[in-house]
């Protein structure tokens, strides 16, 4: 299985692991039998690792940023204990991060992860990180205008690649929980 989407040519993703994050390699070749789709109809497409950025993309390689979407690293405080979630909404939308992912992390205090923290934590790049490959204990929450797209291009966990998957799928990977009304228009 393989297509086009914009001017990306993609192809399955257990097939091209040298475009992919050590993370999303792992959490690929373990892909559940019980998903959605098949691990092979998560695709991927090489990009300019300089055009990684969301704008920068959609307009290089043609794609809309209606079927784009971004994986953000939220960390919420409470006291001296801090959770990590990651929040999946589509590229023209953004996380209600001091609202409902607050709440859901039962936080007094969230914000976007320091890039470094989110890197490291991750195993991913900034700017490609992707809620496939997460660590285990981390909520995925997914908006669930992600969920109702045939299919989204978010990053692969690092700049110079970018995956194709459909938007169900994402709502079905492990610790994923979707959630109405995660994000705001832009």
């Amino acid at each position: 299985m393989a297509g086009v989407i914009g001017s990306l040519k993609l192809e399955p993703a257990i097939s091209r692991l040298d475009l992919l994050a050590p993370p999303v390699a792992a959490a690929l070749e373990v892909w559940p039998v019980d998903a959605p789709i098949d691990g092979d109809q998560v695709l991927v497409a090489p990009i300019d690792a300089s055009l990684a950025d969301t704008a920068a993309f959609c307009e290089a390689y043609g794609v809309t940023l209606e079927e784009s979407a971004n994986c953000v690293i939220v960390a919420g405080r409470r006291g001296e204990v801090t959770r990590y979630a990651a929040c999946v909404v589509l590229a023209t939308t953004r996380a209600d991060v001091n609202g409902i992912v607050r709440r859901h992390l039962d936080a007094r205090k969230a914000s976007f992860a320091p890039m470094d923290d989110a890197v490291q934590l991750t195993g991913m790049e900034y700017g490609g990180i992707t809620p496939i490959g997460l660590p285990k204990d981390w909520p995925v929450l997914v908006d669930s205008r992600v969920v109702a797209m045939p299919h989204v291009i978010i990053g692969s966990g690092v700049r110079h690649s970018k995956i194709s998957i459909a938007g169900p799928a994402l709502g079905a990977l492990p610790g994923a929980e979707v959630i109405e009304g995660l994000a705001r228009e832009a």
